[in-house]
């Protein structure tokens, strides 16, 4: 059995290109696989391994970029290791939205899972989704809005059309994209701007199917390509054609 862990962190780093070099030797040593994106305004990441191996790799990685917690993580199971191999990327920005923002005094707007449908349930919220259009299409809150991005550059002029007077309620796979998001809306002088704490992954894995708000499942980007509630992997494959993911029906 191995462990998928998946986190962010939000946080000036320097010194990336050493650093890079040592995650790389660190991720070897101790068989572990995955993505980490590193960059000036913090790092994003999900990786596996076997769970010793991620609970050490995971202390070495707060220790080297000088912070005792993550911002967000999420502990998963899979029964076979669910990415190829490591990689470690350097890039501009966590999430490529092209916003110079920071999250440094962001509000503290998280609601959890157990408060989630409360708050989409009520009909004044605008509940919005978002990821990317092939992701809303596995699955998503009953009544979201995804505002159909391909590219998250394109977000702030969809934002930008948004009523202010509205609650907006919005999620995403772990956290990380609705970080920005919330920080942008605020800052154009929405007043009731919500995100779900630690995402749809920590919603399924806390909130019980017959009680749920959520349909269908969670796109993720590994070898498990969906998951369902309590984190169990779905039913979803990658077309080897358009590297899109097909449900059994679309097969």
């Amino acid at each position: 059995m191995f462990v998928v862990l998946g986190f962010y962190k939000f946080k000036n780093l320097k010194s990336l290109k050493e650093n890079k070099v040592i995650l790389q030797k660190l991720f070897t040593d101790n068989t572990i696989k995955g993505t980490i994106i590193i960059t000036k305004e913090g790092l994003n990441g999900t990786i596996s391994g076997k769970s010793k191996n991620i609970s050490l790799v995971s202390k070495k990685i707060k220790s080297l970029f000088g912070f005792i917690g993550f911002d967000n993580e999420n502990l998963s199971k899979s029964k076979f290791h669910p990415f190829h191999k490591p990689k470690i990327k350097i890039r501009k920005e966590v999430v490529p939205m092209g916003l110079n923002i920071s999250t440094r005094n962001k509000k503290n707007n998280y609601i959890e899972p157990t408060k989630w449908d409360s708050l989409i349930k009520n009909k004044n919220t605008f509940i919005l989704d978002a990821r990317k259009p092939f992701e809303y299409e596995v699955g998503s809150f009953k009544k979201a809005v995804n505002p159909k991005v391909n590219h998250f550059r394109e977000f702030p002029e969809y934002l930008n059309k948004l009523d202010k007077e509205k609650p907006v309620a919005m999620f995403c796979t772990g956290g990380i994209r609705c970080e920005k998001i919330s920080v942008y809306l605020n800052q154009k002088g929405f007043k009731n701007v919500f995100q779900l704490k630690g995402g749809i992954l920590n919603y399924l894995k806390k909130i019980k199917k017959r009680k749920s708000m959520w349909e269908g499942e969670c796109f993720v980007f590994d070898n498990r390509v969906s998951v369902k509630h309590d984190l169990a992997v779905g039913s979803y494959l990658i077309c080897s054609g358009c590297r899109k993911p097909v449900s059994p029906m679309d097969k």
